[in-house]
């Protein structure tokens, strides 16, 4: 918790959110009413946990309270059957930037790169069709069933995966793209679908995912720098894996960093130049 996260402070903090970002709430003794239908009471420990550990009275503690509280307004407006079917997988590679910590992920993945946790479309009224990750202890407040919600995200990514392993096996090498509303990096927790890309490489496929919306299992014709470059010019939001994987139907692992793929194309002599055209100062 940050140190200035006073009383007065989350007091000062929804009163500016209530002004500036047009949320109504009534603010009470213990926690502040959020008007609609249903009313939701917030209390103030929860606000606590929704500045997410920032200075409550700064732009990204107005931020991380505005955003716990419209969605804490958007999942009290729908019925548990709403919330299970907009409900989606997302996969994320650990310590991504919008990886929610310990408490999120549903499944982990052997090899300690991919986790998977739930979404939810629609989340967001400014990007109905994205997919939007709600932090865990927000659910628990509202008292959302994780366990259904996850169980029909769970069904839903395996519906996309066959229909991504079909998309394959008609064109293998093609590049990976999302399918429906789960990106690759969501698509390489199917074990099914990690076995449709290892069945014609002995059962292990080196690739990169640099971002999260596109990977390549055909490193043939991929510069071994461009994983690094292509994940490094991606918003952190967006990005993938920062290095090659190495994936099979049980493991999706993270190769080892080091090395320095940008000076591969350096180390070879690509002309074996006469001596008396080498670029030298002088000739004899």
């Amino acid at each position: 918790m940050h140190p200035d996260t006073t009383d007065i402070a989350l007091r000062r903090c929804v009163f500016a959110v209530s002004v500036l970002r047009d949320i109504d709430l009534i603010p009470g003794r213990d926690g502040v009413e959020l008007s609609g239908t249903p009313a939701i009471q917030v209390s103030w420990d929860e606000l606590r946990r929704a500045a997410a550990g920032v200075d409550p009275e700064s732009t990204d503690g107005h931020d991380n309270v505005a955003r716990w509280l419209q969605q804490r307004r958007w999942v009290a407006g729908r019925h548990r059957s709403e919330l299970r079917e907009a409900a989606r997988p997302v996969g994320l590679p650990a310590g991504h930037a919008l990886h929610p910590g310990d408490d999120w992920p549903r499944e982990r993945v052997l090899g300690d790169a991919l986790d998977l946790g739930l979404g939810f479309v629609g989340a967001d009224p400014a990007q109905p069709e994205a997919v939007v990750i709600l932090p865990p202890a927000l659910l628990v407040a509202a008292a959302v069933d994780v366990t259904w919600c996850w169980q029909d995200a769970r069904r839903y990514l395996d519906r996309m995966a066959t229909l991504a392993m079909q998309r394959w096996t008609r064109a293998p090498g093609q590049v990976l793209r999302p399918m429906g509303d789960c990106d690759v990096v969501t698509l390489l927790g199917s074990a099914a679908f990690r076995a449709a890309l290892c069945t014609e490489s002995g059962g292990m496929r080196a690739m990169v995912v640099p971002m999260r919306t596109r990977g390549w299992a055909d490193l043939s014709h991929i510069d071994p720098a461009f994983a690094i470059a292509a994940a490094a010019a991606s918003s952190p939001a967006d990005r993938g894996f920062e290095r090659g994987l190495l994936v099979t139907p049980d493991e999706v692992v993270l190769a080892l960093a080091g090395g320095r793929p940008h000076e591969v194309a350096l180390r070879g002599s690509a002309v074996d130049l006469p001596q008396h055209l080498r670029p030298v100062l002088y000739h004899r």
